[in-house]
C-alpha cells in the first residue's frame, strides 16, 4: 500500500486493512473454514529409491511437497495450513501455557542407522520392535558428531565418520501419555529434522516433513492412545553429498525435489537437531497469534481452532502487555465446530516505547478465550512477544521508524564445533554476541531458518535480521519445478514469513541464494521470484521489504525486489577490489527508487599466517580486503543500505572442496573450534556504520 502523499515510499499496509495477494486458489473471506481433511494426496513417490547404478539412496517423493501447506483466507487473513491443521506457534520449546500441558522429548533415544533401507519391511516403526540392542542418541543433536574423531580440526582426515553416513537412520522412544488427553487436540512437535523426517505414533503413520530448518507439527489424531505408553518412531534421511567423499574427483549426489539438490557451501548437518515435545491444547484453542504493533495501536489476530464436534460461542480478550500503556479488550468468539476462525483485536497501546537498535524494547500479548462470556471459564491461552516498529523501503533508503538506517552485518552459520546445528543456548550467546562487540546491528540468516532461540536474541538485543529458506544454488529446471508443480520452496517461504511474523528484528524476507538465472528475459527465474514474494506477503501482515542475495549485479528480476542484494566478490573471484564502486554506480542508475544491500563479501585467511596485505591467503590480505569493500560501500550510502561480511566464523561444508582442511572454509573472522578472531575481526570493529548504529 503506497503512501500517497510520498510517491517514493513503499510503506506497509494499515495493519487493520491488509491488501495480500492470493498464492494458492482457494483464498476467501469466509468468517471460519472446515478444517482440511488429512492426508488429502496420493503417497506414489516421485523419485526413487537408490540410484540407477545401485549408488547412494535417494528418498522418494510424492508429486507435491509432503506437508500440504497451502493457505486459506479465514475471514480477511490468510491462515497457513499444514498437515490438515493451522500451523501453529513453536514456542512450546521453552514457554508452556498453563491451558496446555506437554511432555518434551529432549532426552536420549533408541538410534540405529539403515544403510541398506530394510527398516520399514522389518516394521521398526512398530510399537512391538525389540530395540533393546539399538544404540543411543540424545535429542537434540546430530548423528554427525556421534563418532567423528577430529570433526572440527583442520588435520583430520576428511570423509570418515558418522558425518559422512548417509541416507536413513531411526530414532524411538516411548512416552506414557495421560489419560486426561483424551478430551485434548494433541500434537507432537519437532524444530528441525535434516533433512527429511517420517514419523509414526504406535505404528500409525502420521506424517512427513522435508526440510532440514523449518519446524513442525503433525496431529496425534487417531493414533493417540490416552493412559497407555506409546512408541514414537521417526526415520530421518539425509542424502549423500557425493558417491565417494575420498575420490580424487567425487561424483555429487542430486535430487531435484530436495533444497538444495545438490551439494552447497555449508555442513548438512543430520538427524533431530533440535528439540522436540508433545503438546496437549483444549479442543477449542488458539493456534496462532499475529501481531503488528505501529502507530500506537496493537492490531492481532488470534486464528482460533475447533477441534470440536460442537460449535463455541465465547470471548478473546488480549492483554497488550505490562508497559504498553493499553488495557485488555475482549470480542466475541465464534467458531464452528471442526472449523478454523480468525479473531480480530485492535487494542490502543499509547505507552508502548518502540523497538530499535538503540532501544530494543519488546511487549508481551496474551489472549485468552473464555466460554460463555468475559467471565466465563477459561478456555486456553498464548502470549507472543512484539514490538512496536515500521520498516519500509522511501526511494533509495531502508527505513526504520522513518528514519534511514544503514545495516552494518555480517553472515553466520548455526553450528559448533562442539554440537553442530544442534547449538545450545549459551553457544547462541556466545556467537551472537560477537554482533554488538563487532559494532554491527544486522545479521543474514544465511541459505535456512534458524532456531527460534536467535531470533528471540536478537529482539532483545536491537539486531536487525535479514531472514533466508533453503534454497540456494537452484537451477532452472529446480525453479521451474517448485513453482508449476512440487511447491517446497513456496511452502519455506510461506512458513519462514508465518513463523517469524511477530519478531521486531526480523526486517527483510530472503528468497534465494545465488541460483541460475535463465536466458531470454528470465522468465523461469522471475517468475520462481515472483511467487515467493507473494508467498511472504500473503501473510505477512507488515508487508517487509523483500530481498534476495544474487550471485550478480545484473540480475535482470532487481524489479521484483523491494531491495536489491547480491554477493559480490570483486578481487577475489573476479575482477578488481575498486570495480565495486563503479558496480553500485551502475545498479543505482538503473534502479534509482530501489536500496541496494551488499549480502555477501569476504575472502579467507589460515589462522597465523601472516605477511604483506597483498599475499593471499594471509591475516593482513583478509583484513585489507574488507577495508576496501567497505569504504566503496560506506562512500555511497545515500543508496546503499548495507553491508553484510561473509562470515562471522570458519565453518564446516561438504561442497567438494577444502577437504585438506578437512571440509573446513578459512572464510571467517573467527576460527572454527577456537573461535579466535582473525585480523579482520579488528577491521571489522574499527568500520563506522556511516549512519551510526
Amino acid at each position: 500500500m503506497t503512501d500517497r502523499t510520498h510517491p517514493s515510499e513503499q510503506r506497509p499496509p494499515t495493519p487493520g486493512r491488509p491488501s495480500r495477494r492470493a498464492v494458492v486458489a482457494g483464498l476467501g473471506a469466509a468468517g471460519f473454514v472446515a478444517l482440511p481433511a488429512w492426508p488429502d494426496r496420493a503417497w506414489a513417490a516421485a523419485g526413487t529409491t537408490a540410484a540407477a547404478s545401485g549408488g547412494p539412496v535417494l528418498d522418494p517423493h510424492p508429486d507435491t511437497e509432503p506437508s500440504g501447506t497451502h493457505v486459506r483466507g479465514v475471514g480477511g487473513t490468510n491462515v497457513v495450513f499444514q498437515y490438515g491443521t493451522v500451523l501453529p506457534g513453536f514456542d512450546g520449546w521453552r514457554t508452556h501455557e498453563p491451558t496446555r500441558e506437554y511432555l518434551s522429548l529432549d532426552k536420549r533415544w533408541r538410534f540405529r542407522f539403515d544403510p541398506r533401507n530394510r527398516g520399514l519391511d522389518q516394521g521398526w516403526e512398530s510399537p512391538h520392535l525389540d530395540d533393546s540392542a539399538w544404540g543411543l542418541i540424545d535429542v537434540p543433536a546430530a548423528w554427525d558428531l556421534l563418532d567423528t574423531p577430529g570433526f572440527a580440526t583442520e588435520t583430520a582426515p576428511f570423509g570418515t565418520g558418522t558425518a559422512f553416513t548417509d541416507g536413513y537412520a531411526w530414532y524411538r522412544t516411548t512416552v506414557d501419555v495421560p489419560g486426561s488427553w483424551r478430551a485434548r487436540h494433541v500434537r507432537l512437535a519437532f524444530l528441525a529434522a535434516g533433512y527429511s523426517a517420517e514419523v509414526w505414533l504406535d505404528g500409525t503413520h502420521l506424517g512427513k516433513h522435508e526440510g532440514a530448518n523449518s519446524p513442525f507439527a503433525l496431529p496425534a489424531a487417531e493414533a493417540l492412545r490416552p493412559g497407555t505408553r506409546q512408541t514414537i518412531a521417526v526415520r530421518v534421511f539425509r542424502r549423500a553429498s557425493y558417491a565417494d567423499y575420498t575420490d580424487a574427483t567425487p561424483q555429487p549426489v542430486t535430487d531435484d525435489y530436495e533444497i538444495p539438490y545438490k551439494p552447497v557451501d555449508y555442513w548438512p548437518y543430520a538427524g533431530l537437531t533440535r528439540s522436540a515435545w508433545i503438546e496437549a491444547v483444549p479442543k477449542v484453542s488458539i493456534a496462532k497469534l499475529l501481531t503488528v504493533g505501529a502507530k500506537g495501536r496493537l492490531e492481532a489476530r488470534a486464528v482460533v481452532e475447533n477441534h470440536g464436534t460442537t460449535a463455541f460461542d465465547g470471548c478473546l480478550t488480549l492483554d497488550p502487555g505490562h508497559g504498553s500503556g493499553g488495557r485488555p479488550i475482549t470480542v466475541a468468539a465464534k467458531i464452528a465446530a471442526r472449523s478454523v476462525g480468525v479473531v480480530p483485536v485492535s487494542v490502543p497501546v499509547p505507552g508502548a516505547p518502540r523497538w530499535s537498535p538503540d532501544s530494543p524494547h519488546t511487549l508481551t500479548a496474551r489472549a485468552t478465550l473464555t466460554a460463555s462470556g468475559p467471565h466465563g471459564p477459561r478456555v486456553d491461552t498464548l502470549s507472543t512477544v512484539y514490538g512496536m516498529r515500521d520498516v519500509w523501503v522511501a526511494g533509495a533508503q531502508l527505513r526504520l521508524n522513518g528514519k534511514p538506517v544503514f545495516l552494518k552485518g555480517l553472515n553466520w552459520h548455526e553450528e559448533t564445533a562442539a554440537h553442530g546445528r544442534a547449538m545450545t543456548p549459551a553457544e547462541y550467546d556466545r556467537e551472537l554476541g560477537h554482533v554488538p562487540a563487532l559494532g554491527a546491528n544486522f545479521i543474514r540468516n544465511c541459505v535456512y531458518n534458524r532456531h527460534p532461540y536467535a531470533y528471540d536474541w536478537a529482539d532483545e538485543h536491537g539486531v536487525m535480521v535479514m531472514d533466508d529458506i533453503d534454497t540456494m544454488w537452484l537451477n532452472t529446471a529446480q525453479e521451474k519445478l517448485q513453482t508449476s508443480s512440487y511447491g517446497l520452496a513456496r511452502a519455506q517461504a510461506l512458513t519462514m514469513a508465518w513463523n517469524q511474523h511477530n519478531h521486531p528484528s526480523v526486517i527483510l524476507w530472503g528468497l534465494q541464494n545465488e541460483s541460475e538465472i535463465d536466458g531470454d528475459g528470465a522468465p523461469v527465474y522471475r517468475a520462481w521470484l515472483a511467487d515467493l514474494k507473494a508467498a511472504v506477503h500473503a501473510v505477512d501482515l507488515t508487508a517487509r521489504p523483500v530481498t534476495w542475495a544474487s550471485n550478480t549485479s545484473n540480475d535482470p528480476a532487481f524489479d521484483i525486489a523491494d531491495v536489491i542484494g547480491f554477493n559480490e566478490y570483486f578481487g577475489y573471484f573476479y575482477g578488481k577490489d575498486t570495480d565495486l564502486g563503479p558496480a553500485l554506480d551502475a545498479v543505482h542508475a538503473k534502479y534509482p527508487d530501489k536500496p541496494i544491500l551488499i549480502t555477501e563479501n569476504g575472502t579467507w585467511s589460515q589462522a597465523g599466517h601472516h605477511g604483506p596485505s597483498t599475499t593471499e591467503g594471509t591475516e593482513e590480505w583478509q583484513a585489507a580486503r574488507f577495508t576496501d569493500h567497505w569504504t566503496q560501500v560506506a562512500e555511497r550510502s545515500d543508496f546503499v543500505a548495507g553491508y553484510a561480511y561473509w562470515v562471522l566464523k570458519d565453518y564446516k561444508e561438504r561442497a567438494g572442496y577444502n577437504q585438506d582442511y578437512n571440509g573446513l572454509s578459512l572464510m571467517g573472522m573467527l576460527t572454527f573450534a577456537e573461535e579466535r578472531p582473525k585480523l579482520v575481526y579488528e577491521a571489522f570493529r574499527e568500520a563506522a556504520n556511516p549512519r551510526g548504529r
